[in-house]
């Protein structure tokens, strides 16, 4: 699998939020899908922590602008860090939202920080992208460290900055992004701004992305493998009963014996494109059935009684309480 991070879940949980074994789960913390991180990921340099499995420097300090912050005065003040060489350099950005989400562990909560990081005044609360949302422009996305919640904030809205510098190492994909938007939402010229869409940072997408055999549709930046039909259920059901569903179905037809399952909120968060709503999903995808919104195999350890969701119409990245028949159900499987 490529592109993918592991999501850091390592424990499995039921329907009522209790610890459960994980082997037969089919959850996020049994299959631990996605590139695996090394033993020691962060390490301090000066000012700056590099992330050994990304390759990306980050400001040790969580905070620098001391107080929240609009968007676009997000980019004045990392204009300001480069034109001073903060930590000695003057390459620092404001992160794509694929970038900022390669710091979240979803094993950890206050902050949603891999339990070794480094970093210093780590603010719970949200943090600025550099990711417009493409439903609607005036708005950027950002992640809420307490648990990790990714959703969009009025970009003339208060919210934190987290600066980042360097080109990495392709591990992480672009998010899709390629317009640039001022704070009311029009397009303006890319040039410039620091934005998403000037900078499209990451590995760039394959042409054709997606390629439909008898078994699913290939998804070539990921090598993730989709359901054609990407509504198992027919219709919304309960998180254990999504588990139960592609246990079943992978027994069945067509399907039997191949490696089905419920994806992790990584996974599904790999087919989100950030240039388009509703759906969120790259132009020209040979899915039929798509729906609003789907359950992963990943709990919320903020509340383990609910389970992380991907909203499939804006791109963004929530909970659902797990008992409640509230999301649809799309498998998927990895290479053979």
């Amino acid at each position: 699998m490529r592109h993918i991070l592991q999501s850091g879940q390592t424990h499995c949980y039921d329907s009522t939020g209790q610890e459960i074994r994980c082997p037969g789960s089919g959850q996020d913390g049994e299959v631990q899908t996605g590139i695996s991180w090394p033993s020691v990921r962060f390490e301090v340099r000066g000012e700056t922590v590099h992330d050994l499995l990304t390759d990306l420097f980050w400001s040790q300090d969580a905070n620098l602008g001391a107080f929240p912050c609009t968007w676009p005065d997000a980019f004045r003040q990392i204009t300001d860090l480069n034109r001073n060489r903060y930590g000695g350099y003057a390459d620092w950005r404001l992160p794509n939202r694929n970038e900022l989400r390669s710091l979240i562990s979803y094993q950890a909560k206050k902050p949603a920080l891999p339990d070794d990081h480094p970093f210093v005044n780590v603010f719970l609360g949200w943090y600025w992208s550099a990711t417009t949302a493409a439903l609607h422009p005036a708005y950027a996305w950002s992640i809420h460290l307490e648990g990790a919640r990714m959703f969009y904030g009025r970009k003339d809205q208060d919210q934190f900055f987290w600066p980042v510098r360097g080109a990495g190492n392709s591990i992480l994909p672009a998010t899709g992004q390629q317009q640039c938007y001022d704070a009311l939402g029009l397009v303006i010229d890319c040039p410039g701004t620091g934005q998403d869409g000037a900078l499209q940072k990451g590995a760039i997408w394959p042409r054709p992305r997606f390629i439909e055999h008898h078994e699913g549709i290939f998804d070539r930046l990921t090598e993730l493998t989709w359901a054609r039909h990407a509504d198992l259920t027919g219709g919304p059901v309960a998180w254990q009963q999504a588990l139960d569903a592609v246990q079943e179905w992978k027994k069945s037809g067509t399907t039997a014996g191949q490696l089905w399952r419920l994806p992790t909120i990584n996974e599904l968060l790999s087919l989100v494109d950030c240039s388009a709503h509703t759906p969120a999903l790259p132009a020209g995808y040979p899915f039929t059935g798509v729906q609003s919104e789907y359950w992963s195999s990943t709990t919320s350890f903020f509340e383990t009684s609910w389970a992380w969701v991907l909203y499939l119409d804006k791109g963004a990245c929530g909970v659902g309480h797990k008992p409640g028949k509230t999301f649809f159900v799309w498998p998927v499987r990895g290479l053979p």
